[in-house]
């Protein structure tokens, strides 16, 4: 079974095998040169079947780049750039972008800068890009330890979601990106929270295809709806943020360490300690439910509280940040409905003290 959706009218969103779908779209397309971007691992787990089922040979020029957050900035894209300056693309030329959030990002930015900008198409291979960082058309990468700061709004020729790639993942990087999933379900999706509430992580690992099916049409549904009304995060597209203020500083903190967080582990925590802030100024507590979830599906991990001045400091840099205010965005009290916090340093340690006595 194939779903398309169409953010904002703009582009295909196509949910389904990639054998039934990708062919006939670029046969339409008829692309001057077509260049694959993976990196170690989506060469290794991905790309054979990619070929395999879309037909294109075996011989397609592929750019590979290191695999992890750690390569997501301007060396790496220079390295593209120079294969791109070599391969010859022209304007129309078509980028495919096969891996996970990393890949899409970067591989979108590069081609969106390329001659001012060349069509690329994103191919997630991770649940945390199938449900998200694929679709919405926000491009980047880090620079000076701070997440995405260097980038662009630019939509995709389309988003191919494949959900027989997740069959490539390790355990630790499938749970990583349900917490992409747990998001969308809290912020806009009340029959996807009923359905993973009780999710165990055996559950998770072990998920039939119907089941992704669906639980990936219903995430993808919520984003699309976002993007949809607002492409350019002036409005109610930062509530995509919600658990991003604390966990992106967390994740870019522990990226330098011996035993870095994944990003959906570190979003995790992001969504429980912004929770938290707000519950605290409403006098309420967390959902139980939520922190159950969190902590099944999460190893939990202590936070050292001296770290809170530095993640502070990259707080400070956050994108929703609006005249000095550090701010994060939590659900309100309605679907998709949102509430802008401004939080204080002594909340945030606060809150991470909370996520520790759990």
């Amino acid at each position: 079974m194939t779903t398309t959706f169409y953010p904002d009218d703009a582009y295909p969103v196509v949910l389904g095998r990639l054998q039934d779908t990708f062919s006939a779209w670029l046969q339409q397309r008829r692309p001057s040169k077509i260049l694959l971007l993976t990196d170690a691992n989506t060469r290794r787990d991905c790309l054979p079947g990619f070929l395999a089922a879309t037909g294109l040979p075996a011989n397609t020029p592929v750019v590979e780049i290191p695999a992890g957050e750690t390569y997501k900035h301007i060396q790496t894209c220079t390295s593209i750039w120079e294969q791109m300056l070599q391969a010859q693309l022209d304007r129309h030329a078509l980028v495919i972008n096969l891996g996970g959030g990393v890949i899409g990002d970067m591989g979108g930015f590069c081609a969106a800068t390329w001659k001012r900008g060349v069509d690329f198409v994103q191919v997630p291979t991770t649940l945390l890009s199938m449900t998200d960082a694929a679709i919405g058309g926000k491009l980047g990468i880090d620079f000076q330890k701070v997440k995405n700061t260097i980038g662009v709004f630019q939509n995709p020729a389309a988003v191919f979601v494949d959900p027989a790639f997740l069959n490539t993942l390790p355990e630790r990087e499938l749970r990583s990106g349900f917490a992409e999933v747990i998001k969308h379900a809290l912020i806009g999706a009340p029959e996807l929270w009923e359905m993973i509430r009780d999710f165990t992580p055996e559950q998770l690992s072990a998920c039939p295809q119907e089941t992704w099916l669906n639980m990936l049409s219903q995430s993808i549904a919520v984003k699309v709806r976002i993007v949809t009304e607002d492409p350019h995060e002036k409005g109610i597209r930062m509530l995509l943020n919600y658990g991003h203020t604390i966990g992106h500083a967390l994740e870019s903190y522990f990226l330098e360490t011996e035993n870095p967080l994944t990003h959906g582990e570190a979003i995790a925590i992001g969504m429980l300690t912004e929770s938290w802030v707000q519950h605290q100024r409403r006098a309420e507590q967390v959902p139980d439910a939520w922190i159950r979830l969190m902590l099944r599906i999460f190893p939990h991990r202590n936070i050292p509280l001296d770290i809170v001045p530095e993640i502070w400091q990259t707080m400070q840099q956050d994108k929703k940040n609006k005249a000095g205010k550090v701010r994060m965005t939590v659900p309100g009290n309605m679907e998709l409905d949102m509430e802008v916090l401004e939080p204080s340093q002594e909340e945030v340690r606060d809150s991470l003290l909370f996520y520790n006595n759990l």
